[in-house]
């Protein structure tokens, strides 16, 4: 470390950009945390695809992100790889990538932090305390509470929900009158939920969604092909220039899903756009959506049309300022450069931090201010 800057090695998924082009959330993310710390004075280095675009360092393995391997471990472990050619030249490596990145991770000289994007239930949760009980100092961060109540045992260093930057999106003060759901296509998503949440209001849903893996294709062609028409029309999958405009247009935003979901984007981005959500209360959902504010969240996904025209009279300004108050990329790098200074002061020899101990309850403060 040299004066109050670190030097952050953030680790990114390598199938897609960063920023993505269409698809890739956890992409979005980490290019306004790596901007913003780049804006703060500190060091960074963007370990991501060479398509990306930055202002921290970027080093890339790849010079397009290899999208059609995604899910390969040995693309992934030449990509992490790269990191560890560089280990010695940084304080903290913040690993975005998954369980290969926190296998990378025990071998980092300085602190390692790394996000958990993805579910930690089932058996997900099961290889993530395996191999946590195996890691010298494996410290996880999670974005959201319901994510760390999944799994109370991991080794949760802090909370820091995700962000989105609100003045880059359009205010949709105008709405059309359409309905939009915007996802992946898979069961938990729940497009197939959202169409029957349209048709019991009585108004066109718009679908728009990635739809390239053979899962997705035959969710798609079983659930969701047979509906179409009569008001509900499939979009295909937007670049994000389109997706904002329909974020923008839309009267209200379907979040139906039917899993517990860590944390989902598209609520903050249809927010930015003075967009009210109506979700059903799974996952993230209570900790993002204010109830009666922001949108409405129901226990059962069939009881959210009755929603549409209370959603519809929110005021589409006050929407748009709570998700900038909430989910601003300051806080994103304020909540993250604590967490780094944490791990380094805990230091590899303290071992995990205990759940509910001091390593996570010093960012509950700054928590409490960007999740309900």
């Amino acid at each position: 470390m040299t004066g109050d800057g670190l030097r952050i090695a953030l680790l990114a998924p390598p199938w897609f950009p960063v920023p993505p082009p269409a698809y890739g959330g956890i992409e979005a993310v980490v290019a306004l945390l790596a901007d913003g710390l780049a804006d703060a004075g500190h060091a960074v280095t963007l370990f991501a695809s060479g398509d990306s675009s930055t202002r921290a360092e970027l080093c890339a393995v790849y010079d397009q992100a290899p999208s059609e391997h995604i899910g390969s471990s040995l693309w992934e472990l030449r990509h992490a790889a790269a990191y560890l050619e560089r280990a010695g030249e940084f304080d903290v490596l913040h690993d975005h990538t998954g369980l290969v990145g926190l296998l990378v991770s025990a071998f980092a000289p300085g602190a390692a932090v790394h996000t958990v994007h993805g579910p930690v239930g089932g058996e997900p949760g099961e290889l993530y305390a395996a191999v946590c009980r195996r890691h010298p100092h494996a410290r996880l961060i999670s974005i959201s509470r319901n994510q760390q109540r999944r799994r109370p045992d991991l080794p949760w260093l802090a909370n820091v929900p995700n962000a989105v930057d609100v003045e880059s999106y359009p205010l949709g003060a105008a709405k059309e009158g359409y309905l939009l759901f915007l996802g992946r296509m898979s069961p938990e998503k729940g497009c197939h939920l959202a169409i029957e949440v349209a048709r019991a209001a009585g108004l066109p849903l718009r679908i728009a969604g990635k739809k390239r893996e053979p899962l997705e294709e035959a969710y798609f062609d079983r659930f969701v092909r047979p509906c179409l028409g009569g008001g509900v029309e499939y979009l295909g999958e937007v670049s994000e220039a389109e997706k904002r405009d329909l974020l923008a247009g839309a009267l209200a935003t379907l979040f139906t899903i039917d899993w517990e979901e860590p944390f989902g984007l598209v609520m903050i981005e249809s927010m930015a756009c003075g967009t009210p959500v109506l979700a059903t209360r799974r996952g993230s959902v209570p900790e993002v959506v204010e109830d009666g504010v922001t949108g409405f969240v129901a226990d059962d996904y069939r009881d959210l049309a009755a929603f549409v025209d209370r959603a519809a009279a929110l005021d589409p300004r006050e929407i748009r300022g709570r998700a900038a108050a909430r989910f601003s990329p300051g806080r994103l790098v304020e909540e993250h450069v604590a967490a780094y200074r944490l791990a380094l002061e805990l230091g590899p020899a303290a071992g995990r931090p205990r759940p509910g101990a001091a390593g996570r309850d010093v960012l509950e403060g700054a928590a409490e201010g960007s999740s309900a």
